[in-house]
């Protein structure tokens, strides 16, 4: 059964929480190209785009979940906004999890839109949202 706008508004189990760390902070934006200080000093904060690696694990669990027919292989990552309350810092134990937004579907096209909060101790720190068009396998 693909993904329809009966879906919208389910939120999905949470992935294991993610711990932030320096190092992981320093890879970060090192891959980037990055050289702000603020990611490299003794005590860092994250470059905001690292919201986008916890993001995906809960991205995972969506295309995991066989009730909506998702496959990554059919899918484009169309759009991708963060809101931040505050910056992720070594020793946050992140917590993301995924709502359902928007589902439209436009012939063999699905449009889904979700939205990830991430939280720590409880206390939302920024919210990635994400549209994603999927093209449901053809059937014979």
């Amino acid at each position: 059964m693909p993904i329809t706008a009966e879906h919208e508004g389910l939120t999905l189990p949470k992935p294991p929480p993610y711990e932030v760390s320096r190092a992981k902070i320093v890879e970060f934006a090192t891959a980037l190209g990055d050289n702000n200080p603020a990611y490299f000093d003794e005590h860092p904060v994250a470059p905001p785009t690292f919201a986008a690696i916890i993001a995906a694990q809960a991205w995972d669990v969506l295309f995991g979940d066989d009730r909506f027919g998702l496959a990554l292989n059919r899918t484009i990552h169309t759009d991708q906004r963060f809101e931040f309350l505050r910056p992720l810092r070594p020793g946050d134990v992140v917590d993301a999890e995924l709502r359902i937004d928007k589902v439209r579907g436009r012939g063999p096209i699905d449009m889904v839109t979700v939205a990830v909060e991430l939280t720590v101790d409880g206390e939302a720190c920024a919210v990635a949202r994400s549209t994603l068009m999927h093209t449901r396998e053809e059937t014979a």
